[in-house]
């Protein structure tokens, strides 16, 4: 017996235990409405997802090519409409995920108005997104499973027992639009404390994983942009200890935390780590500190500081900021460092920031991270902020020289060029980035490829086209041409946007709360019956 008969039965003897109390309530409809509301609770969620997660983390150590991937997502129907794309186009949901990305925060959803990338906007906002993105998203399941039930009642009352039969199994295996977030909280937004209050209601809100970086909560920077500090491990252990204490306490025993290093970029530090012997966590990051040594009290100025390193005594170069600095080229020894340290003290997965996409970078560092943690896996952030037609197309010139072959034809400098978009080079450049994620998957360790800010740059280039046109000589055509049309044509769901909006699902609840007296909106004279 399917779920949905299961509760009909249920709730049909309830009816009859309560009697009067149920007077006028139909089972169906009342099983039907909680099928349509699948997850009760954002910590429903939380648990759910993060099942998915490690089924596919280890279907992923099982097989490279069973990566994930996401797209970011700034606002609740972004990431619903995103999910109802996928289901329509590859009918399924399995291994795509939703990204929430804390550049995407702070630039469109804070109240201060947009701001930079640097833990500024409200930290309330980021469970307030995760919550909005579960709540469209449930709300697609909602929507697909009352055109089902629609659908139901259609064939019953054709008397076509085969059409009934084909609807039943669309609701009895129905998958829902609910998908795992890899949610960003950024630096943790103060000391461990309040990155545990925090990850408390990130979780709560429904998310399963918590991407965390190891830079200064108050000097957080972009990770694509210059001046990042990190802080020594045993700070940035303590935040990843903070976060899953906060999945314990909520019982999402399984949850993922990501660990992500900025090291790779970052040539500053705020402060000295703490050393209780030579070698130990201490020692090592401050090892990298950029000093010279001294041999007396008379190489001391005031207000210096100095370090006993390796033996002898280090005064490190520090910064009129008070900030002090890492060794030039230090960045990916440091990387691999924070890396290996994170997995062995609660981290699930590692997020590397890089420059560039480059296969051969990651995987340099990767493979260094699993002479010690066999199983490191990333997520991969493939970045709007790089310039990935000009990257490519330079690692393929680069390969060209290395390989002997006559690149006369083309400057280097100068390959974004539209110029050069047919040529044997722009070609290759292309059909590398295509593969790019499934290339980097295979040989660099890459079990999650995101895109932070995509549906940033698409909401803005389709408003500029839509701008062009519809203010320009085309009028209203540049609206039906440019979107109306192409809409009905891709079957796009939302043409139908007052059924998107719920109307048809608030018709069906009058019916059942009203009955024949239910006033509906979904009439003859409803203009949307157009599509």
């Amino acid at each position: 017996m399917s779920t949905l008969n299961k509760d009909i039965d249920a709730i049909a003897q309830l009816a009859k235990e309560f009697g009067p109390a149920f007077e006028g309530i139909n089972p169906e409809y009342a099983a039907r409405m909680r099928a349509q509301n699948r997850f009760k609770t954002g910590l429903d969620i939380a648990r759910y997802t993060a099942d998915i997660m490690r089924k596919d983390m280890a279907e992923y150590d099982a097989n490279s090519a069973a990566y994930t991937q996401s797209l970011g997502c700034w606002h609740g129907f972004i990431g619903q409409q995103k999910l109802i794309a996928i289901k329509k186009h590859f009918g399924t949901t399995k291994k795509r995920y939703l990204y929430l990305s804390g550049w995407m925060i702070a630039a469109l959803r804070s109240e201060f108005g947009p701001l930079p990338d640097q833990s500024m906007h409200e930290k309330t906002s980021v469970p307030a997104l995760i919550e909005e993105l579960y709540t469209f998203l449930r709300q697609a399941d909602a929507r697909e499973m009352g055109g089902l039930f629609r659908a139901l009642d259609a064939a019953r009352a054709a008397g076509d027992k085969a059409a009934e039969a084909e609807v039943q199994a669309k609701i009895d295996n129905f998958e829902t639009h609910v998908v795992p977030i890899i949610a960003d909280i950024d630096a943790g937004f103060g000391n461990e404390e309040a990155t545990y209050l925090l990850a408390k209601k990130m979780i709560e809100a429904g998310a399963c994983a918590i991407q965390i970086e190891n830079q200064v909560s108050d000097e957080k920077q972009c990770g694509h942009q210059d001046g990042k500090v990190t802080v020594p491990h045993a700070d940035f252990l303590a935040k990843i200890r903070a976060v899953r204490y906060a999945f314990l306490e909520l019982g999402v025993d399984n949850g993922i935390i990501v660990a992500r290093t900025d090291s790779l970029g970052a040539g500053l530090t705020k402060q000295i780590a703490v050393t209780n012997e030579p070698g130990d966590l201490g020692d090592l990051y401050n090892s990298f500190l950029d000093g010279d040594y001294i041999d007396s009290a008379a190489d001391i100025a005031n207000g210096d500081v100095v370090v006993k390193a390796n033996g002898k005594l280090l005064k490190p170069k520090r910064l009129a900021s008070g900030l002090f600095q890492f060794k030039k080229g230090s960045g990916e020894d440091r990387v691999v460092l924070d890396c290996i340290t994170s997995l062995q003290n609660g981290a699930d997965l590692l997020w590397i920031e890089t420059e560039k996409p480059h296969v051969g970078q990651i995987a340099a560092m990767v493979n260094r991270i699993r002479e010690v943690v066999p199983n490191a896996k990333l997520v991969y952030n493939n970045s709007p902020s790089f310039n990935w037609t000009l990257n490519f197309r330079q690692q393929v010139f680069d390969a060209m020289v290395e390989a002997g072959k006559d690149v006369s034809a083309y400057d280097r400098a100068n390959l974004m060029s539209v110029d050069y978009d047919n040529t044997e080079l722009a070609i290759e450049a292309d059909n590398r980035i295509r593969t790019f994620q499934a290339d980097a998957a295979r040989e660099a360790g890459i079990f999650h490829h995101l895109i932070t800010l995509p549906t940033y740059h698409t909401a803005a280039l389709s408003t500029d086209n839509l701008a062009k046109e519809y203010f320009g000589a085309a009028g209203m055509l540049g609206y039906v041409e440019g979107v109306q049309r192409k809409e009905i044509r891709q079957g796009i769901a939302c043409v139908k946007h007052q059924n998107m909006a719920g109307s048809d699902m608030g018709d069906d609840h009058k019916e059942y709360f009203s009955g024949d007296a239910a006033l509906k909106a979904s009439g003859k004279d409803n203009t949307m019956n157009q599509f």
